[in-house]
């Protein structure tokens, strides 16, 4: 059964109960200083980071994290940080998940793409644009990806009206 108390979090936490595995201490040193809060939870390591500080978290962690996986978002309404961004990421080598996340304000929702260190997060970023309304600056293309381009708010956003505007 799962302990929800068994959960670690905290960098140096996870790194004093893990020191033999490759992939965390990889992650907690190329992340020890932007990172604003750790997790360490059914095998695997979340870290959140500061919105101006996703690139670089992007550019440390790619040496050892080197597949995208995919993003997503949360629409957390009528909280704030409204909006929390999510990016999975794996290590092909070390076989192992990294999950960075962001949290934005609803009322200034804008995160650097990071497009330029993975061009596989293009789709993703059009997709959490289209749907939630978060833009992306830098970002190559963004445009609506899956409602049509005349389409009135971003669906899903937890105030958007179930049966849509009139």
């Amino acid at each position: 059964m799962y302990d929800p108390a068994s959960a670690l979090t905290g960098l140096q936490a996870i790194s004093e109960a893990h020191p033999e595995n490759a992939a965390i201490q990889a992650a907690i040193s190329a992340l020890a200083d932007i990172a604003t809060d750790a997790k360490y939870d059914r095998a695997e390591l979340t870290i959140t980071v500061a919105r101006e500080d996703i690139l670089a978290a992007c550019r440390a962690v790619k040496p050892v994290y080197n597949f995208f996986e995919d993003a997503t978002a949360v629409d957390w309404y009528p909280s704030e940080p409204r909006f929390q961004i999510t990016y999975h990421l794996l290590s092909l080598s070390l076989k192992a998940r990294l999950r960075l996340i962001v949290q934005l304000d609803g009322s200034d929702a804008v995160l650097d793409s990071i497009v330029s260190v993975w061009p596989a997060a293009n789709f993703y970023e059009r997709e959490i644009f289209d749907l939630f309304g978060v833009r992306f600056s830098g970002h190559p293309n963004m445009v609506r990806i899956m409602m049509p381009e005349d389409w009135q708010g971003h669906p899903l956003r937890k105030d958007y009206p179930v049966e849509g505007y009139r």
